[in-house]
């Protein structure tokens, strides 16, 4: 059973938009203007963007944003070979992340309850 984000999905979710755009008009309005305005060209270029918005897309797991990100990179010039580097930069932002919790916040807990601050 193929799990991918395919295009009748894309149109699904522009559906749902439409349909929240219908019911939160002002809101709506507001953050599709945000957005707009976020990628338009400005210090960074919008290929710069759109690698940008690609990376937070898969660190966040949002396969609707990848599906779309990754489109937007297409457009904008960039190869696979590049599309695929920003998918080992996220995983290893990703892995960073994990890591400093590991050795701050894990750390922490760990050494209160060997110094008997804490408790179970």
């Amino acid at each position: 059973m193929d799990q991918h984000i395919q295009d009748e999905d894309v149109f699904t979710l522009k559906e749902a938009i439409g349909e929240l755009s219908n019911k939160m008009p002002a809101i709506m309005k507001t953050y599709h203007s945000f957005t707009e305005e976020c990628f338009k060209e400005g210090e960074l270029t919008q290929k710069e963007k759109q690698l940008i918005a690609l990376g937070v897309s898969l660190a966040t797991q949002d396969e609707y944003c990848v599906h779309y990100h990754v489109t937007g990179c297409i457009d904008h010039g960039l190869t696979p070979s590049q599309i695929r580097e920003v998918t080992a930069v996220s995983a290893a932002v990703q892995a960073g992340a994990v890591m400093s919790q590991g050795a701050t916040e894990v750390e922490w807990t760990l050494n209160l309850f060997e110094e008997g601050q804490m408790q179970q």
